[in-house]
């Protein structure tokens, strides 16, 4: 990006800006990567590896491998209400039961 400006003579200076699309797809995978990270490391996602991987053998005709088989656990964020005594403004203040939000988070299947 070229932005123009004047200095103190009242001349035209360009000045030029680099960065663009490039700078922010780097942020923005690098931001993604963190997230992840985060949720493995906090144990909102777990991952259990029953079965191990492997390399092909290669000779001179190479044979396919196979994909390690991955079982992947996240949590579920339950969301209901429950019962909370909250202040409610009318003509006088008085305590009055109400159904408020809930959010909560528990295991994949249980």
């Amino acid at each position: 990006m070229v932005e123009y400006t004047t200095d103190r003579n009242g001349d035209r200076v360009i000045v030029e800006r680099r960065g663009g699309a490039g700078r922010v797809l780097a942020i923005i995978a690098v931001i993604a990567i963190i997230i992840v990270a985060l949720l493995f490391l906090t144990g909102f996602w777990s991952a259990d590896v029953t079965k191990k991987g492997s390399l092909p053998s290669v000779d001179v005709s190479a044979k396919g491998g196979s994909l390690p088989k991955v079982d992947l656990d996240s949590k579920k964020v339950v969301v209901g209400t429950k019962e909370t005594t909250v202040e409610v403004p009318k003509v006088e203040t008085k305590k009055e039961t109400i159904s408020v939000p809930a959010v909560g988070v528990k295991d994949g299947d249980k």
